[in-house]
C-alpha cells in the first residue's frame, strides 16, 4: 500500500478536479475547471500537477501528445491524513479540545446534533 503524500492546499484543489471525474482526465481540463474558480495561471496550474505525479498522488498514461491523469489516492485516505496533521499541530493530538472547541463555535442542526449523538453511541458499544 502507497503512503498518503501530504498535499498542500493548492494541490488539494487540483485533486478535487480529479476525485470529480470520473474518468482520468487531461492538464487540460484540469486548468479550465480550476480557472473558473482561481485566478492561477495554466503553467502554475500544470507545476501543481507534476508535484503531485511526484508525490504519487496522480497518476498518467500518456496517449499519443496528450497524458491522461488520474489520482492515485482517494479523496477520504487524503482526509484521514490531514486531520490527523491537524490535530497534532493545533490540538497536540487531543481530540477532546478540537471536539469541544468546534462544538462552542460552530452552529449545528438537529439533524447534526442527532448524528453525532448516534456516532457516540456507535462507539460507546
Amino acid at each position: 500500500m502507497i503512503e498518503t503524500p501530504n498535499i498542500s492546499d493548492a494541490e488539494w484543489e487540483v485533486m478535487k478536479i480529479c476525485w470529480l471525474k470520473s474518468a482520468p482526465c487531461t492538464a487540460n481540463e484540469i486548468v479550465k475547471a480550476l480557472e473558473q474558480s482561481t485566478d492561477w495561471k495554466p503553467n502554475t496550474i500544470k507545476t501543481l500537477i507534476g508535484r503531485l505525479v511526484k508525490k504519487g498522488a496522480l497518476g498518467y498514461k500518456e496517449e499519443g501528445r496528450v497524458y491522461l491523469y488520474k489520482p492515485l489516492v482517494t479523496e477520504e485516505e487524503c482526509v484521514k491524513v490531514e486531520s490527523k496533521s491537524f490535530l497534532t499541530r493545533v490540538f497536540g493530538g487531543a481530540l477532546k479540545p478540537m471536539l469541544v472547541t468546534f462544538l462552542k463555535e460552530e452552529k449545528l442542526s438537529q439533524d447534526e446534533i442527532e448524528e453525532l449523538k448516534q456516532l457516540l453511541e456507535e462507539r460507546k458499544e
